[in-house]
């Protein structure tokens, strides 16, 4: 078991995924002192399942991810730091504020990957980068559909999880995927649903056709 510094979002990190914080609240100010003194500068991003981001009392999920510290800058009073998904961990117990969350946790097993997976593979990458392009033409999108992901099979599939136009109860279920094909297959079924939503959406906008003479 490891105590960890947690810092509860109301969106999920995926591994091999990047994120952007602004820090300005002094519990985390202290939690991200103690992070930088450490051998490795890391915390959990765990989802919220209750409350909101700031002042503490919310209650969270179970299933977390590593965040390893990229960058940092200090601006206005507040702190913008780049982390990188690393690993999924399980929270044991969560403990006392101090003044921040933090949380005994053991790590996750990895994904595993094989070849045979591929073509499930190629098939959520063709539908995620299809789903973006057409939830592009409603709203401005996170990332583009033609965002370029890692060689690595693994980190691209949690990378096609992170940039698929998907909300975070989805993310967090497929968090907790135990195989690559679990993984995959959930990322399918996810943006399939999302894209029937976009598509009722663009039937709605359509100006209805004009009645022949």
């Amino acid at each position: 078991m490891t105590t960890m510094p947690m810092f509860p979002l109301a969106s999920v990190l995926f591994p091999a995924m990047p994120t952007a914080l602004r820090i300005f609240e002094e519990r985390y100010f202290v939690m991200l002192a103690r992070v930088l003194q450490a051998e490795r500068p890391e915390f959990g991003i765990v989802l919220i399942e209750r409350g909101s981001e700031a002042g503490g009392g919310e209650q969270r999920f179970g299933i977390a991810t590593v965040a390893r510290i990229t960058q940092l800058r200090s601006d206005d009073g507040t702190v913008g730091l780049l982390a990188r998904g690393e690993r999924r961990i399980e929270v044991t117990r969560w403990l006392a504020d101090d003044p921040h969350p933090q949380a005994e946790v053991r790590d996750v097993p990895e994904l595993e990957w094989s070849d045979e997976l591929q073509p499930l593979h190629d098939e959520a990458e063709r539908l995620v980068r299809r789903t973006l392009a057409q939830a592009s033409e409603f709203t401005e999108q996170s990332w583009p559909a033609n965002v370029g992901l890692s060689e690595n099979p693994i980190d691209s599939s949690w990378q096609l999880a992170g940039i698929a136009p998907i909300g975070p109860l989805d993310q967090i279920h497929l968090l907790q995927s135990a195989t690559t094909e679990q993984l995959l297959r959930g990322v399918i079924e996810a943006t399939t649903d999302a894209a029937e939503v976009i598509a009722m959406s663009w039937d709605e906008e359509m100006p209805p056709a004009d009645d022949a003479d």
